[in-house]
């Protein structure tokens, strides 16, 4: 029971995160520019790296979340039973990076209008997008990366493997005179 309140704590959690995400990625990516024509918005610039930029700043975004999840996850879960912990932080990655895509398109904070000098051509802030949609993975795929790897590193310090004979030497501890007697004399 208490691994399932585990892992439902660790996917709220997450979820929460992930809308504060969203409004962090809707004030820091770009939007492309669109000119006003007669028959609606129209992209200006087809090569805008706009499109690009936003994409690479939710993979930023999310991807230190999903490192500083990963980090607080494992010392939260080092007392207890890990698994539950480490498989919120899967799942709670995926939806609290679903969660930050779907408040950063909605609230849109970082658009402005403008106007091309020297005409009349009204340009505007595109809407929010994500166009690389396997983007979505990154803050998973950290979260549960960083924990699998804290987790081998203290369990490579704790491994009895780490210590041939068990952590004793069956020669006990030797010093150089003790080598060259050992050795002939060669």
């Amino acid at each position: 029971m208490r691994g399932v309140r585990d892992f439902v704590i660790t996917v709220l959690a997450l979820a929460l995160v992930g809308a504060a995400a969203g409004l962090l990625w809707s004030l820091a990516a770009p939007r492309p520019p669109y000119v006003v024509i007669d028959g609606g918005p129209l992209l200006a610039d087809p090569s805008t790296q706009a499109l690009i930029a936003a994409d690479g700043w939710f993979a930023v975004i999310t991807g230190a979340l999903g490192l500083v999840c990963g980090a607080v996850g494992y010392a939260v879960s080092r007392r207890g039973r890990p698994v539950p912990v480490v498989v919120g932080l899967a799942a709670g990655g995926l939806l609290g990076a679903h969660l930050a895509l779907l408040v950063g398109v909605a609230v849109n904070l970082g658009a402005v209008s403008v106007t091309a000098s020297g005409t009349s051509t009204q340009l505007i802030a595109g809407p929010l997008e994500l166009t690389a949609r396997g983007v979505l993975f990154v803050w998973p795929t950290l979260a549960a990366g960083l924990f699998f790897a804290l987790e081998g590193i203290a369990g490579y310090r704790e491994s009895p493997l780490r210590r041939p004979f068990g952590g004793n030497d069956p020669y006990g501890p030797l010093s150089s005179y003790d080598i060259s007697d050992r050795l002939g004399d060669r």
